[in-house]
């Protein structure tokens, strides 16, 4: 997952288990992971299991979505920069 991502995942998981009165242990018990593994997710550690980030997506009612959109590889193809500008 990129950078932006794994930070958006971070903060919308710790925003919605607060707004439900969970502690990090209460959601864990909750989706049947660890403590530990709610943490990683809550400080954006980038190699969560992606089974166990569903289970907690999930009992928060949060969804994970994939949406098309140009990836670096077809960018590359049309020489458009990541920023969206023709490169020279």
């Amino acid at each position: 997952m990129a950078k932006a991502t794994v930070d958006l995942v971070a903060t919308q998981v710790r925003a919605r288990r607060t707004a439900l009165r969970l502690t990090q242990r209460d959601l864990a018990d909750i989706a049947g992971v660890s403590e530990r593994f709610v943490r990683f997710v809550e400080r954006g550690k980038p190699s969560v299991q992606l089974d166990s980030l569903l289970a907690v997506l999930d009992t928060l009612g949060l969804e994970l979505r994939i949406a098309d959109r140009a990836s670096q590889a077809e960018r590359s193809l049309t020489g458009q920069d990541p920023a969206g500008s023709a490169a020279p």
